[in-house]
């Protein structure tokens, strides 16, 4: 069996719909808390075979409230890109994912928002990603992937929201398994929230099946290029 190691910056936020995916094709998880101070973030060797780098809520990348493990987290991301190893980043963790792979981020203010996205081309995440599909987007900060980085997905303007560097290392500034109480849920457990939240939270309730459904050609797309089922 595969196992994957997860980092998840805060209670909130979680692999969501996803574990039902990596689940049902008999792929392990274990979650490490580093926000706890209970535990540190792994070497190498103790990561398995693959990394998941978790959104982080309010925490960012860019210099204004930066994620306190940023520099652990980024150093640990380059050394599973050395070794060939999985590489998956949510929300913030696609921030790390672009910096490691040696692309940018610029600053944006916290904010939550909801959209639908259109892939770049029909061979995709191997002709998995669905041509449209809704996304929610909750944080702070903007990765941007280096030059050759393959955008999978774009938002409506043109930025990328998907993105690939080999086949091994994945960003998505969106989460694909999001649940709707884990927005809930940051905006009850941090006291920054983003401006219109009421509003958006309305967005987001409507778009869970639209969710549900594009992630099932997602999660095939993923075990496909990366092989996870081998």
């Amino acid at each position: 069996m595969k196992a994957l190691t997860v980092i998840q910056h805060d209670s909130a936020e979680y692999l969501g719909l996803m574990e039902d995916h990596l689940e049902g094709r008999r792929i392990r998880f274990r979650y490490i808390r580093p926000f706890t101070g209970a535990v540190r973030i792994p070497d190498l060797d103790l990561v398995g075979d693959g990394l998941v780098l978790l959104g982080a809520g309010p925490w960012g990348t860019a210099g204004e409230r930066d994620l306190p493990t940023l520099a652990e987290e980024l150093a640990l991301a380059r050394s599973c890109m050395m070794a060939n190893k999985l590489v998956i980043g949510i929300g913030l963790g696609a921030q790390i994912v672009a910096l490691a792979g040696g692309g940018e981020v610029v600053r944006a203010p916290l904010a939550c928002r909801v959209g639908t996205a259109r892939r770049t081309g029909p061979d995709a995440l191997a002709g998995y990603m669905p041509e449209s599909l809704p996304y929610v987007t909750y944080g702070r900060d903007r990765a941007i992937p280096p030059a050759h980085a393959r955008v999978l997905a774009v938002d409506e303007e043109g930025a990328p929201l998907a993105f690939q560097m080999g086949d091994t290392a994945f960003g998505f500034a969106f989460h694909p398994g999001l649940k709707t109480a884990m927005i809930e849920d940051l905006v009850m457990e941090f006291e920054e929230s983003p401006e219109g939240i009421a509003e958006q939270l309305q967005h987001v309730r409507s778009a869970r099946r639209g969710i549900e459904d594009a992630l099932v050609p997602m999660m095939t797309g993923l075990v496909s290029v990366t092989g996870l089922m081998q």
